[in-house]
C-alpha cells in the first residue's frame, strides 16, 4: 500500500512539473520578430539598374539609383488594436543596390496575429523639428547614404536618379528626381497597406513571418501625375515634387506573406 501511495506521488509530482514548465514556456513567448520585405518592381518587370523602361510620355528611361525612407512602422492586429514600433529605431533607408537594406527586421513584436500595416515615406516632421542630436545615428546614415541635402534642407525621402531619352532627342541626359521638404510643403507621406482576406501575419516566439511588399518605382514619375523629365529633369523642390509625393500613395502593394 504504501509503495503504490509513493508511485502516485511521484506521478503527480511530475505532472505537476511538466505542467509548471509547460505554462512558463508559453507565458515567456510574449514576442517575436517580423520582417518586412520591400521588392522593387518597374510596372509588371522586376526591376534592375540601366534597363531601359518607356514611360507614358514617351521617355525612355534608365535607373541608376533607387532608394527611400521607410520609417514610422504600425501593425494592426486583427482585434483592431494597433503597436507602433518604437520612434528611436522606426527610421530605415531601402536601397535597391545593397539587398540587406530591402529587409527591415523588426525585433520584439507583440504576439498577435495583425492584419495591416501602416508607414511613413520620409522622416516626419516632427521628428526633424527635434534637431539634429534626435536623429541619432540616422542622420549620419543618411548622409553616407547621400539621403540628405544638409541639416537646413533636411532628408531626402526618394532618391531616383539616371538618363533618359525622348522621341525628339536620342542622346541621353541626366535626371534627378528627389523628394524631401520643400519650401511649399513637407511632402511627407503615409502608406496604409492591408493584407490579403485570410492571410495575416502570425507572429509567435518561435514564428518569424515575413511581409512581401512590393514598390513598383515607375509610379514615382509615371503614376497618377505624369512627369516630363524633358520640361526639367533636375527636380528638388516645386510643384513636380509635390506631384511625386502624390504618386508615391499607388506605389506600394503587399503581394503575400510568410508565416515559417
Amino acid at each position: 500500500m504504501k509503495l503504490q501511495l509513493k508511485r502516485i506521488f511521484v506521478v503527480m509530482s511530475f505532472a505537476i512539473a511538466f505542467t509548471s514548465c509547460s505554462s512558463d514556456d508559453s507565458n515567456s513567448e510574449t514576442t517575436g520578430k517580423l520582417v518586412v520585405e520591400f521588392d522593387n518592381v518597374y510596372k509588371a518587370a522586376n526591376f534592375a539598374f540601366n534597363t531601359e523602361y518607356t514611360n507614358s510620355n514617351g521617355e525612355k528611361v534608365k535607373v541608376t539609383t533607387a532608394k527611400y525612407i521607410v520609417s514610422n512602422i504600425v501593425l494592426t492586429k486583427t482585434d483592431g488594436t494597433t503597436f507602433v514600433y518604437p520612434k528611436n529605431d522606426s527610421y530605415f533607408i531601402v536601397d535597391e543596390s545593397n539587398s540587406e537594406s530591402t529587409e527591415l527586421v523588426l525585433n520584439n513584436i507583440p504576439v498577435a496575429d495583425y492584419k495591416s500595416i501602416k508607414f511613413g515615406i520620409g522622416v516626419d516632421q516632427e521628428r526633424w523639428q527635434q534637431g539634429v542630436e534626435a536623429q541619432a545615428n540616422f542622420w549620419a546614415e543618411a548622409q553616407a547614404a547621400d539621403m540628405e541635402w544638409g541639416w537646413t534642407a533636411g532628408y531626402k525621402y526618394v532618391n531616383l536618379e539616371g538618363t533618359f531619352t525622348t522621341p525628339s532627342n536620342a542622346t541621353a541626359a541626366q535626371f534627378q528626381a528627389h523628394t524631401g521638404r520643400s519650401a511649399e510643403n513637407y511632402n511627407y507621406t503615409e502608406i496604409s497597406l492591408n493584407f490579403h482576406e485570410g492571410e495575416n501575419a502570425l507572429v509567435r516566439g518561435n514564428n518569424n513571418p515575413q511581409i512581401h511588399i512590393m514598390a513598383d518605382l515607375s509610379h514615382i514619375l509615371d503614376g497618377t501625375n505624369k512627369i516630363n523629365l524633358s520640361e526639367g529633369a533636375s527636380i528638388h523642390g516645386g510643384v513636380k515634387m509635390t506631384l511625386m509625393t502624390q504618386n508615391l500613395s499607388n506605389m506600394f502593394r503587399v503581394d503575400h506573406i510568410h508565416n515559417d
